[in-house]
């Protein structure tokens, strides 16, 4: 029985043509069946598949014979399952798209990528040296999400600050009205689903006079992968596919409540507003209910 699987990567690499590389990357994956998305740009690449097991494998191979994404990381989970062709459940469609950036924070002028990846980035930390980390420095190290209120909502490392952003390009205006300047003095760890906002954000906090900034190697995947739910991290991980939200155990704490009844869950669900693009964490009771943001009512806490 084939296998659907979940395929999670980018790399920061100077790409000279990034268009040749969008339609290279194009026909590679329609020949192979998989959907998903892949963003380009003339920093690299950054892309989630989804497709047969087998499929999937041949693209890794094939990718990685591109010297600039010879050293991809590529994280597999598990996909929702194939369809009678052989094509994922978990995206509607195939789409490879060259952009500004392949991460938007709109600090595009301040990234700066060459061989090795990102320019002034944070110290990268495995799962194991953070633990040594806080082990050693206690409760002076700060985690700081790189992602949004949303994802955050549902599950984070415990203690996080959690920045009241809706978007990547909330973070440098949050940043440079120093908000979060009190934590310049103090080892800050920043994490996000898989790694590549916190390229990014550990830059610019670096950039902007964090003297102690460090990055989760391979993001909040990774650190599941190793520890699962018996370390530093809480709830389940947001992901931007049909799956919504992934568990690293069958022991996952549920730390969302519904905006609606306030009652624990992960779900999260597109606003029943046709005019709103907001997504709320919502239980499937409440599945129906009018979004509170709409209806005049507050927002219960997670949402």
């Amino acid at each position: 029985m084939a296998l659907a699987k979940i395929l999670l990567y980018y790399a920061f690499a100077p790409l000279a043509d990034p268009d040749a590389v969008r339609l290279w990357q194009r026909d590679l994956a329609e020949s192979l069946g998989l959907r998903g998305r892949i963003l380009l740009s003339k920093d690299g690449i950054n892309g989630t598949l989804g497709g047969e097991m087998g499929a999937l494998k041949r693209y890794v191979r094939k990718t990685r014979e591109y010297p600039a994404f010879k050293h991809i990381d590529f994280k597999w989970s598990e996909g929702t399952g194939l369809d009678e062709q052989g094509t994922t459940l978990d995206f509607p469609k195939l789409s490879v798209k060259v952009r500004d950036e392949i991460v938007s924070f709109g600090a595009r002028g301040e990234l700066q990528v060459d061989g090795a990846g990102v320019v002034g980035g944070g110290t990268r930390l495995s799962p194991d040296a953070l633990h040594e980390l806080v082990a050693e420095r206690g409760d002076d190290v700060v985690f700081f999400d790189g992602r949004n209120a949303l994802e955050a909502a549902i599950g984070r490392f415990s203690g996080a600050i959690v920045p009241d952003v809706d978007t990547t390009r909330d973070f440098v205006e949050l940043l440079d009205s120093g908000e979060y300047d009190e934590l310049k003095g103090r080892p800050v760890v920043t994490y996000c689903t898989g790694g590549i906002r916190c390229e990014v954000l550990s830059s610019l906090m670096a950039s902007r006079g964090f003297g102690e900034v460090y990055q989760l190697e391979g993001g909040i995947v990774r650190y599941g992968e190793r520890y699962g739910d018996d370390g530093l991290w809480n709830g389940s991980l947001y992901v931007f596919d049909g799956r919504g939200s992934i568990d690293f155990s069958d022991h996952a704490a549920v730390i969302g409540t519904c905006a609606v009844c306030g009652e624990a869950t992960k779900r999260t669900v597109n606003c029943t507003d046709v005019s709103c693009r907001m997504q709320l964490v919502v239980c499937e009771s409440c599945d129906t209910a009018e979004c509170p943001a709409h209806a005049g009512a507050p927002v219960a806490p997670g949402a």
